[in-house]
């Protein structure tokens, strides 16, 4: 009966926080804000229903699979990374450098900087 209330409590939040990603992708108003709502919100709706569903088979049919926790871990790692990307692909395509807030002194945006200039990886590999 608790294992029930639960998974339908994560199931209620789950597709509470996907429609809140839904809703967002479509009203925002610009692709740096649309892209908060699927990867935040919807991010977690799924994650609540993967969640929901580990509980639920060990309850109901006594069988605990690990498939769920490691489609949820999945998510949680790759979904923020893919937004990243996303970002970063927004800015160097729709952004000119004098947009962007001013990077510390010494430093510039990895996104603008001059291929042929020496990274910061190759001096730290380098000392």
């Amino acid at each position: 009966m608790i294992a029930e209330i639960v998974v339908s409590v994560l199931l209620v939040l789950g597709g509470f926080f996907g429609l809140v990603g839904s809703y967002g992708l479509v009203k925002l108003p610009d692709p740096m804000t649309r892209l908060h709502a699927p990867t935040k919100s919807a991010t977690l709706g799924v994650g609540a229903v993967l969640i929901a569903s580990l509980i639920w088979f060990p309850a109901r049919h006594g069988v605990l699979t690990w498939h769920e926790l490691l489609i949820t871990l999945f998510l949680f790692l790759t979904a923020p990374v893919t937004g990243y990307f996303i970002a970063k692909a927004h800015m160097h395509l729709g952004w000119s450098r004098d947009e962007l807030p001013r990077p510390a002194p010494g430093k510039d945006w990895a996104t603008f900087c001059d291929p042929d200039k020496e990274s910061l990886v190759d001096r730290q590999a380098r000392n």
